[in-house]
């Protein structure tokens, strides 16, 4: 597996550490978090979260939760002492549906307010698909609390564009397109379908499109990626993608990295290319033989590609 940096300097960076090797694991205390809920402008949000010095801020996707994270926290050994925040956003993972609409504008200020909530200040943030396009947002309405911004697997540029056109975006980005308009019609309907799916062994063949090797994963990943999808919220947050003005990420200061899997089907890796004509200190990098889950499928390399080891 070879990570190609797309950078003015291209490297590339060697991995010989196995396809998705790790668990997705909902146990806080092997990471020593603490489960706290927290009061925001928009409802209750949980947030799994430890003290320490130059904090993460981990952003989850669509079908994920603070729990998406535990491969990668096992890859970087914790991230050592490092303070950790780990959001369940509104509506996912363990945290209600928001009062009143999904917006952007309103989930950065969930963000800010679990920060102050904690008394963290500057946080590097690390977002996943949709976690990664809220952190670009993050980095535009609060500039002062982002000290770096790592997207992994980001639904950027070409999702925005899709989300706005929908029938265009069947040949630029149909399985996003499919999987919206799929979700849009079925809304809460689908996750007892998938159930089903699944207890007559067809979740693989469904879940194949988002990771390389889906026969290859541990059953927890399967399990979480049922348990935490969101039919409706995933609605919410396309329409959130197509009134987002991306055009406001050019004014984004803090150094900018952006991880792709090759084979990743929901985001295009044109993307990369795209971000670093908006944000010039973007550095990118594209990882072969990886799918939409770049920190489960090759924790390992996302770690290194990060600094976390």
């Amino acid at each position: 597996m070879h990570a190609t940096d797309t950078g003015p300097r291209a490297r590339v960076v060697t991995a010989d550490d196995g396809y998705a090797p790790f668990p997705v694991r909902a146990t806080p205390g092997t990471w020593g978090l603490t489960r706290t809920v927290v009061s925001t402008p928009t409802g209750a949000v949980v947030v799994h979260h430890r003290a320490g010095p130059d904090p993460l801020l981990l952003l989850h996707g669509v079908a994920g939760s603070w729990s998406t994270w535990t491969p990668l926290l096992t890859a970087a050994g914790g991230v050592g002492d490092r303070g950790l925040v780990l959001v369940d956003l509104p509506g996912w993972g363990s945290s209600p549906a928001p009062d009143g609409p999904f917006g952007i504008d309103r989930v950065a200020g969930v963000l800010t307010a679990v920060c102050d909530a904690l008394g963290v200040g500057t946080v590097d943030v690390v977002g996943h698909s949709m976690g990664a396009f809220v952190g670009m947002h993050l980095a535009v309405v609060a500039p002062e609390r982002v000290r770096s911004l790592a997207l992994v697997s980001g639904t950027t540029v070409a999702t925005a564009r899709a989300a706005r056109h929908p029938l265009r975006a069947l040949r630029s980005l149909p399985a996003f397109t499919l999987l919206r308009a799929g979700l849009t019609v079925t809304g809460a309907a689908a996750l007892p379908v998938l159930r089903g799916l699944d207890r007559i062994g067809l979740l693989p063949l469904l879940a194949a499109p988002v990771f390389t090797h889906v026969r290859r994963l541990d059953r927890s990943v399967l399990d979480a990626f049922v348990d935490e999808l969101r039919p409706e919220r995933f609605t919410d947050a396309a329409r959130a993608a197509a009134a987002c003005d991306v055009d406001r990420w050019c004014g984004i200061t803090c150094p900018v990295t952006a991880i792709a899997g090759r084979d990743d089907v929901f985001a295009r890796v044109s993307d990369l290319d795209a971000l670093r004509s908006l944000v010039p200190r973007t550095r990118t990098v594209l990882l072969d033989d990886c799918g939409h889950f770049a920190h489960v499928e090759r924790p390992d390399a996302v770690a290194r590609v990060l600094g976390l080891v």
